[in-house]
């Protein structure tokens, strides 16, 4: 057996480094193990063909909460964040419309002046309504959720203050608040906006990661989630510069500055119990790790069902986390590409329109077909009109393609991880030809510009990215697993039925993206209790 340390961290992604960041500089030396032979889980930047480099999975920079950046020292450590002016780039599918949103609300309600009078109005209504509200919410995301059973002091103290900013909104604000988290998420966009293309922009946040379609009920509140982070409906369009493994690159950096050490090619098969207690990690080669304290950064299924032995744990437990819901309903394409593809919705623009194109490009043009690309996925298929979240980083990031060509990352939703019919390898090349086909529908030239290809499926995602499902967000982020639900009642701050065994991945509060506070909220606990104990 290895000697002991005092914490071993199961999986180098984001989370799971930011709790090595912080518990390393509390003067423990935490043990990262990964699996891989490279730190990142999802938050990686791999060459998929000879020089081209693309964020593998995770595209857009979260955003990690800019106190934890700040904290961590990131830059220091070789954070560079790209910004594009144009946020979202969303082309109709006839190719004689389109729509830009841009980080300056006012020049997004300009924009919106061409499509409808009533929409630049009311934008500018709905972006300050919800600004507001993501200032309420943002301390919700770096908070333990509070015990339902046994609140403690620091519990009730959590929710006066919540409490207090909540009553400090405007009325109208705090009516909204209230109403908005259990809506459909298609009920709310129609209530602001007129234009259909509008609202899909804005439903999709809604449905991003989620094995749902925008009528389903509760699908507003991940829009208020993302309002908390930055104060914007829409999704992040900051980029890392070196691809967003360059993120966890510089937070593997701070870990180990402030005393952490990582290893990778460190695959965890077990974690041993004995006496109630989590006392020792169990490697693919047999060697043996104790700890003090041992964290999980797989997701909740994963730690409960595979690592450890279902006799350490209470039969209800186990019955609730075999119930607990992480099916995955996202897939991923890379392409590497000759040249620029030509968007026929930007042929009105100047040049190439490539100004546009910087952002995140949203393919799916109104409620309809994002809730008819959900109903494929109910009844077993992938969508035959996915909804995709486009990005071309190579844009603004000249050193991911050769020069004069570029990267584009396809996030398509719905692929469920169990097909009705054949499986995930029989059919992940047509899927890919299918993916190519249906967004040839907007960029007519694009089949002759690729070079080369990476489809990750549901499958690749559990398979090689450890992700129960497929599911990009360690479960889903409903309403029944959020907050004091996430991942269950009773086990929402960050503690588990054996004492000494922690989790800090997406499967706690607040949920999936790269926000990096389920590690942060993780490791806050746990030193708690090392201080205390």
């Amino acid at each position: 057996m290895t000697g002991a340390h005092d914490i071993i961290i199961i999986g180098g992604g984001h989370n799971g480094l930011v709790a090595a960041c912080y518990l390393a500089r509390a003067g423990f030396a935490p043990l990262v193990l990964e699996r891989r032979e490279v730190v990142g889980g999802v938050v990686v930047t791999e060459e998929f063909h000879k020089g081209f480099r693309s964020s593998t999975l995770a595209h857009a920079a979260g955003p990690l909460l800019p106190s934890i950046s700040r904290e961590l020292e990131l830059e220091r450590h070789g954070l560079e964040i790209i910004k594009p002016e144009v946020r979202v780039f969303a082309p109709a599918r006839d190719g004689g419309r389109s729509l830009s949103l841009y980080d300056d609300p006012k020049r997004t309600a300009h924009e919106l002046e061409k499509l409808s009078a009533h929409d630049a109005k009311s934008y500018l209504e709905f972006h300050q309504s919800f600004a507001r509200i993501g200032r309420v919410l943002a301390p919700v995301l770096q908070m333990t959720p509070p015990s339902l059973e046994k609140p403690s002091v620091n519990d009730l103290w959590g929710l006066g203050k919540i409490g207090k900013d909540f009553r400090g909104l405007k009325k109208k604000d705090a009516y909204r608040l209230l109403r908005w988290g259990p809506m459909a998420v298609a009920d709310l966009v129609a209530e602001w906006f007129e234009t259909e293309l509008l609202r899909a922009v804005v439903a999709a946040r809604g449905i991003m990661g989620a094995f749902a379609g925008p009528w389903s009920a509760g699908t507003s509140a991940a829009l208020l989630m993302q309002a908390a982070t930055d104060g914007q409906a829409f999704g992040p369009s900051s980029f890392v510069k070196g691809g967003m493994g360059a993120l966890t690159q510089a937070l593997a950096k701070a870990a180990t500055a402030a005393g952490a050490t990582i290893r990778t090619g460190a695959d965890v098969v077990g974690i041993r119990v004995k006496g109630g207690r989590a006392r020792t990690v169990v490697l693919g080669d047999g060697e043996e790790i104790s700890a003090r304290v041992i964290v999980s950064n797989a997701d909740p299924r994963i730690t409960f069902l595979r690592l450890v032995d279902p006799t350490d744990l209470d039969p209800d437990f186990l019955n609730k986390i075999r119930n607990y819901r992480s099916q995955g309903a996202a897939a991923k394409l890379n392409l590497a590409l000759s040249g620029l593809p030509s968007f026929s919705a930007l042929k009105n623009f100047d040049g190439d329109g490539a100004a546009q194109l910087q952002g995140r490009i949203h393919i799916g043009p109104d409620i309809d077909y994002l809730e008819r690309a959900f109903d494929d996925a109910k009844y077993g298929d992938y969508s035959m009109h996915p909804y995709m979240d486009i990005t071309i980083p190579s844009l603004t990031d000249e050193g991911l393609a050769p020069r004069g060509a570029h990267v584009m990352s396809v996030y398509v939703q719905f692929a469920p991880f169990k097909l009705k019919e054949g499986d995930w390898t029989s059919r992940r090349e047509e899927f890919a030809d299918h993916i190519i086909k249906e967004l040839s529908d907007y960029a007519l030239d694009l089949k002759e510009l690729i070079v080369g290809r990476q489809i990750i499926t549901p499958l690749d995602l559990e398979q090689t990215y450890g992700l129960s499902g497929g599911h990009i967000f360690h479960g889903e982020m409903s309403l029944d697993q959020f907050f004091t639900f996430r991942p269950l009642i009773g086990w929402a701050q960050y503690r588990t039925p054996i004492e000494g065994l922690y989790l800090c991945g997406a499967g706690t509060h607040p949920g999936g993206g790269v926000t990096g506070a389920p590690g942060a909220n993780a490791s806050r606990e746990i030193l708690k209790d090392l201080k205390g104990s």
